[in-house]
């Protein structure tokens, strides 16, 4: 029987992009407010409507065409940060793209980001959940926009964007195009991510080891396809920011129980659980936990080992790492 109480557990999630996460009704709203004619990237219950991978891509920069100034970002944060106190996600880590905040300017971005932290620091204090940032390149943009994100990155880099990645389609281009962009964040002291291993298999995840120096992965499931590969992520100590219902939606695999976020973790993987986009996926965090829940019979105790391994890989400082697992040891 599914354990009903593994859904209320505080949470860690390390995987979530900013405008992914924007609710189907919040982006309608915006358009109305603009007069912006969205209604093709919706389905007629309101959700978002994509076909796969490459028309999700397309959906996602239609939404934001509506996320046009700081402001908006403002009111986009605390949306998504109601939404993930309220699946008891307690420390969030979200991504965030110079591109979609001010094209690459970094004045621009500066300016969002002020309006950004500010609704970070109000819902921290409304909803007690605590975001740190970790800023994007968008893989299918090039490289060259890379290094403008890379650079706005550097030059806000401190407590609270704490990281650098990379989104976008991952069938694009070579993990090693963007080495640049990855050495000016790393010489900023920014830590490392980059999605590998979900649309580019286990190759993928090599190269983003070996040419990106990165020590987290997003989603890198597919690494399971190659024991080598495996035995190498569970050495290094690699963490794996895994996304099931996200790779369940958008067809990786046929169901929870397909996927191999637990063959991973009994391999010695470090594994983490997150929600990618939640409303494309038409997912929560309190969701993947319950799926998890029923797949692997995975309790309490499980969840608790996934959220602690989940928040020593987090980018951010020593004094909030105490904090937030002061909460994640409340009964």
């Amino acid at each position: 029987m599914p354990d009903r109480n593994v859904a209320d557990l505080p949470k860690v999630e390390l995987h979530l992009h900013h405008e992914g996460a924007a609710p189907p009704g919040f982006i309608r709203q915006l358009a109305h407010e603009k007069k912006v004619d969205l209604s093709g990237i919706f389905r007629p219950d309101g959700s978002y409507d994509f076909r796969d991978f490459a028309h999700f891509l397309s959906v996602y920069e239609a939404a934001c065409e509506v996320l046009t100034g700081p402001e908006e970002f403002r009111r986009l944060t605390l949306a998504v940060l109601e939404e993930s106190a309220a699946n008891d996600v307690v420390y969030s880590e979200t991504f965030l793209s110079p591109d979609f905040c001010g094209g690459g300017d970094v004045a621009a971005w500066r300016d969002y980001l002020a309006a950004i932290q500010d609704a970070a620091d109000e819902a921290e204090a409304k909803f007690g959940i605590t975001l740190r940032g970790v800023v994007t390149c968008v893989r299918h943009f090039g490289p060259e926009k890379a290094k403008a994100a890379a650079l706005c990155a550097a030059e806000t880099s401190g407590d609270w964007i704490t990281g650098f990645g990379m989104g976008g389609n991952e069938t694009v281009g070579m993990q090693g195009d963007f080495a640049w962009s990855f050495d000016c964040a790393r010489e900023a002291g920014l830590r490392l991510t980059t999605h590998a291993g979900e649309f580019g298999g286990p190759e993928s995840v090599r190269d983003a080891i070996r040419k990106l120096g990165v020590e987290r992965i997003g989603h890198g499931v597919r690494a399971v396809e190659d024991p080598d590969l495996v035995h190498e992520l569970a050495d290094r100590g690699i963490t794996l920011e895994v996304c099931p219902g996200s790779n369940v939606v958008l067809g990786l695999y046929p169901d929870f129980s397909s996927h191999p976020i637990a063959r991973l973790r009994d391999a010695g993987v470090r594994v983490t659980v997150s929600t990618d986009d939640p409303p494309f996926f038409h997912t929560t965090m309190r969701r993947e936990y319950e799926m998890l829940n029923r797949a692997f019979d995975w309790g309490a105790e499980d969840f608790a080992a996934l959220n602690a391994i989940a928040l020593d890989a987090a980018f951010c400082d020593e004094d909030t790492r105490e904090r937030v697992k002061t909460r994640l040891e409340k009964p």
